[in-house]
């Protein structure tokens, strides 16, 4: 059975957060989908445009989220629980925050993509550029390091693949390096 065929059966051919019952399509709950029924959900266009271009928002489209926030479903929840942070300022939101239930699980997945963050408190990881850096990316050193620890020196132009961001730090990202695992300063990568 398909993810869009299993998710009409779990939401009986509605939109899981509005119950629209046209132009209906999967959507896979960000980050690490895989295309699945525990991480997609299934959204009318209205909702799915909103969700991927914030800009548009309608608030008052959204006040369907009082109904669908229980839904048992974790994906539903996740994608609940963030368009009701990005809404909270309206106020009638941060009321259903506060009644809002999420496993400890379910809430790391929820906070994963900062939405719920103000753009203050934002941990941005920027290169020596002011590139915007994302786990997964490739960068390269513009300087020799040294690895403090491992007895070698990072060579200025090394590839550092699939780096990691550190959460609570905008100035260190974690990579490979001569097969060693090692935080790299920001300020001494370059995107690439």
């Amino acid at each position: 059975m398909s993810t869009e065929q299993a998710l009409r059966d779990r939401s009986e051919s509605k939109c899981e957060l509005c119950s629209a019952t046209d132009n209906l399509s999967v959507y896979e709950v960000p980050p690490g989908s895989v295309g699945g029924v525990d991480d997609s959900v299934l959204v009318c266009a209205t909702c799915k445009g909103q969700i991927e271009n914030p800009e548009t928002m309608d608030a008052n489209h959204w006040r369907c989220l009082n109904d669908s926030m229980w839904n048992p479903a974790p994906a539903v929840q996740v994608v609940a629980w963030r368009m009701l942070n990005r809404l909270r300022s309206e106020g009638w939101p941060q009321d259903l925050l506060d009644m809002m239930y999420l496993d400890d699980e379910t809430s790391l997945w929820a906070k994963a993509t900062g939405d719920h963050l103000d753009d203050s408190e934002k941990v941005i990881h920027r290169d020596s550029n002011g590139a915007i850096l994302e786990a997964g990316d490739n960068v390269v050193l513009i300087k020799d390091l040294d690895v403090k620890g491992a007895g070698f020196t990072a060579k200025r132009g090394t590839a550092v693949r699939g780096i990691s961001l550190v959460q609570d730090n905008a100035e260190h990202i974690e990579g490979r390096v001569n097969g060693t695992r090692i935080v790299i300063l920001t300020k001494f990568v370059k995107k690439s």
